[in-house]
């Protein structure tokens, strides 16, 4: 609920701002196309976009991971089923139907089903991540491909060594900064601080059973080291962006995490992405950059959190120096009327949205109008991030129709750097997740808040 002094302003955003299709990220929900119109989801986004391109995608890409449904799949993802294999009988059989669902022409878009009895779909054997029907397609499609072909290779290595990563065979290095926080302002300083540590955990990795058993299983020859260690860095920069990005928009707010009771960060619009497989000590990068706080929680709340993530989002004790991690399933603007408005959970000193994809359709805007009113009437610093500056700019000219203050945009020094694949779209350029932020605070409207009140009540 809105604050009465501004709740005649909201408004919708103007025609004139065209909606754009979002990339998706590499891990993608299938749905249904018979499945009742849900909440509006950006996975469910998504997965439509991927039928549109490729149709019968997306039941190849259930018959693949050996499910029967979206909701199975969906089941899994919310924690209802187990993750390990997805019932595959062995890591071979799982990785190489993994693998199959990126197999159609990235040309004509055809899948095997569709192809004759002389025909196969064959590699491109320098990047080892689309395929194509025949000579003509491949020499047709050249000219797109060859922009993101090198791109392309990195995406296909890291997609199997992310499973490194599922399994807890990578566990990222930790503990506090040897070095004052401040200094601390990208990767390069974040790597340059962590060097000793992180080179002695690549080597364990490198040097693993669990290395050796994962190119043993998935059919093609194990790369050169320099290349493995260059995807591991770049899952690393892919699972601590978003920590590192709340920091960052706490930094940039000067919000006082040294208060008394703690700090609250409010992640809206959350998803498996953001909740799947998620452990608490994935935050612990996030508390050792402000040394000496007092407690910061961090709560996840959107439609497609978990259910294993989802708990009482607010435990009575915040401990100082703790990161605390929870999670509430269901739109932003409710869950503020139901638990914020009511006392029982902290208001937040900082919202932050990973990807929220409002320009990429009108139900997506239409379902997240109420929460950014929200942010913009209770002037709660928000911090948003995008995939490319095509969405920044579309993001921004929304932003500014909805007349919030923004006091801040540009690349984020924290983004991945693990390049993004639009799965049925190969050959579009690849993004990278959290590449770029805005941040806005309150409305650019200057009126005072006694008049608008009387405007109000005096019936204008």
């Amino acid at each position: 609920m809105a604050p009465r002094s501004r709740q005649r302003r909201h408004k919708k955003p103007p025609s004139s701002v065209a909606p754009m299709v979002v990339t998706p990220s590499t891990v993608v929900t299938p749905v249904p196309l018979t499945l009742s119109k849900p909440d509006p989801s950006i996975d469910a986004l998504g997965f439509f976009s991927l039928e549109n391109n490729v149709p019968g995608l997306s039941q190849l890409i259930l018959q693949k991971l050996s499910m029967k449904s979206y909701e199975e799949y969906k089941l899994v993802l919310d924690g209802g089923a187990s993750v390990s294999g997805f019932g595959f009988r062995c890591p071979q059989e799982m990785f190489q139907k993994m693998e199959d669902t990126f197999r159609f022409c990235a040309h004509c878009r055809a899948l095997p089903s569709g192809l004759s009895d002389s025909k196969v779909l064959r590699q491109c054997k320098r990047c080892r991540n689309v395929y194509y029907c025949g000579p003509e397609c491949q020499r047709s499609d050249w000219p797109a491909h060859r922009k993101v072909c090198q791109e392309l290779r990195l995406v296909a290595v890291d997609r199997l060594m992310e499973w490194l990563l599922v399994t807890g065979a990578f566990v990222l290095p930790s503990g506090p900064w040897p070095c004052l926080a401040e200094t601390v302002q990208s990767w390069d300083t974040w790597f340059s601080m962590r060097h000793l540590q992180l080179d002695a955990t690549l080597d364990a990795v490198l040097g693993s059973h669990a290395m050796t058993t994962l190119w043993a299983s998935v059919g093609r020859p194990r790369p050169d080291p320099d290349v493995l260690q260059g995807s591991l860095k770049r899952l690393l920069t892919d699972a601590l962006s978003r920590p590192l990005t709340l920091g960052l928009g706490l930094r940039a707010l000067g919000i006082n995490v040294g208060k008394i009771g703690g700090s609250t960060v409010h992640v809206v619009g959350a998803s498996h992405v953001e909740t799947f497989l998620t452990r608490p000590e994935d935050y612990d990068e996030l508390g050792y950059m402000f040394p000496g706080h007092l407690g910061l929680r961090v709560i996840m709340v959107g439609i497609d959190v978990s259910a294993g993530f989802t708990q009482n989002p607010s435990p009575p004790i915040l401990e100082p120096g703790t990161v605390q991690l929870s999670g509430h399933r269901g739109l932003y603007h409710d869950f503020w009327e139901e638990e914020v408005e009511t006392g029982r959970i902290a208001h937040p000193d900082l919202v932050v949205t990973f990807h929220p994809g409002f320009h990429a359709s009108p139900d997506l805007m239409e379902a997240w109008l109420p929460t950014l009113l929200l942010l913009r009437d209770y002037e709660i610093p928000t911090l948003i991030t995008v995939y490319s500056h095509q969405e920044l700019a579309a993001s921004l000219q929304i932003l500014v129709d909805l007349d919030t203050n923004i006091t801040a945009y540009g690349a984020n020094p924290f983004a991945s750097l693990k390049p993004e694949q639009a799965y049925s779209n190969p050959n579009k350029q690849p993004v990278y997740c959290n590449a770029y932020y805005i941040i806005f605070l309150g409305s650019s409207c200057q009126l005072d808040r006694r008049q608008l009140e009387e405007k109000v009540d005096g019936g204008v």
